[in-house]
């Protein structure tokens, strides 16, 4: 038997993986921009090729099996090392236009000497940065307004496609001033004495942020009420540093004027995530790795998500 027989084809591992992440036929057919027929094809020629069965299906759920869970690992895994071969002999000549989306709190805080250097090493490539938040973010992607996506996820609850990059521990802040009580049990008696619950500076519903932030006091069994929300994370911080509630935040951008808290309820980290096309060019494989790459080098700030 001919050894070409055992070549594995990644277009049919990006398949499988896509299928792995979406669990749904249909949705791994519009990412990879094939048909239902031609994914379960190519899905039943990797299952010849390891003659193994990896997914179960029925009318309702599409499963790996464990043979599937084994192989998707090395799937990934070669996928990132194709991407990785095709970048490094492309890199030179890299041409092509990108269009990247990000939250508004990253993309100012964190992406703009990466975006720059990125530009600077490929000249020849157009990029197009804009800012929105999260659930924004994924709809736009989806409907083929972006080319790579930085989005924040649960952790218990990724978006299907995406790549966790990095953890963000998330803490509670409070105004730098004397104008609220600090210390949770003060506060949260302080405002009980008063009728009033928790004032809180919240972003708009479906944020990784507020989703932490509301769990924490509800394990607590500490009332809350939003005092003031916005979109804008500048906003935030602009509302908290005037006391006009507490927020959760990244702790890597704290700034002036804001200060954490350090006895208030646990908090869940964060992760920042990769949405990427199941095909992306060649320039969105490169920014993909290229930010991955650079965050990786600010562990002081962030943490890597154990892969």
């Amino acid at each position: 038997m001919s050894l070409s027989m055992y070549d594995v084809d990644t277009a049919f591992l990006r398949t499988f993986v896509t299928l792995a992440d979406t669990r749904s036929f249909s949705r791994t057919g519009i990412l990879v921009g094939r048909s239902q027929s031609a994914v379960s094809g190519q899905i039943k020629k990797l299952e010849e090729t390891f003659d193994r069965q990896l997914i179960e299906r029925d009318t309702r759920n599409v499963r790996l099996t464990p043979d599937g869970e084994k192989l998707l690992g090395y799937a990934r895994d070669m996928i990132a090392a194709a991407d990785a071969m095709l970048t490094r002999f492309r890199s030179d000549d890299l041409i092509g236009e990108v269009r990247f989306g990000s939250p508004e709190d990253f993309t100012t805080a964190y992406l703009p000497d990466i975006l720059a250097a990125f530009m600077h090493a490929h000249p020849q490539v157009l990029l197009h940065v804009s800012c929105a938040l999260t659930r924004a973010l994924i709809d736009e992607f989806e409907t083929g307004l972006h080319d790579l996506v930085l989005i924040k996820q649960s952790a218990e609850r990724v978006h299907p496609g995406a790549r966790a990059i990095w953890r963000e521990e998330l803490v509670w802040v409070g105004p730098a001033s004397e104008s609220l009580p600090l210390g949770f049990a003060e506060a949260r008696d302080l405002f009980a004495q008063r009728g009033r619950p928790l004032p809180l500076v919240l972003s708009p519903a479906a944020c990784v942020y507020r989703e932490r932030a509301l769990a924490a006091l509800d394990r607590a069994k500490a009332p809350w009420t939003s005092a003031f929300t916005s979109p804008s994370h500048a906003g935030c911080v602009a509302a908290v540093r005037a006391g006009l509630g507490y927020a959760v935040m990244p702790r890597g951008l704290i700034q002036t004027g804001v200060q954490v808290l350090h006895d208030w309820p646990v908090l869940d980290a964060a992760d920042m995530c990769l949405l990427a096309p199941a095909r992306p060019s060649p320039v969105v494989v490169a920014l993909a790795h290229f930010i991955e790459a650079r965050m990786a080098d600010r562990k002081g700030a962030v943490g890597q998500v154990p892969m």
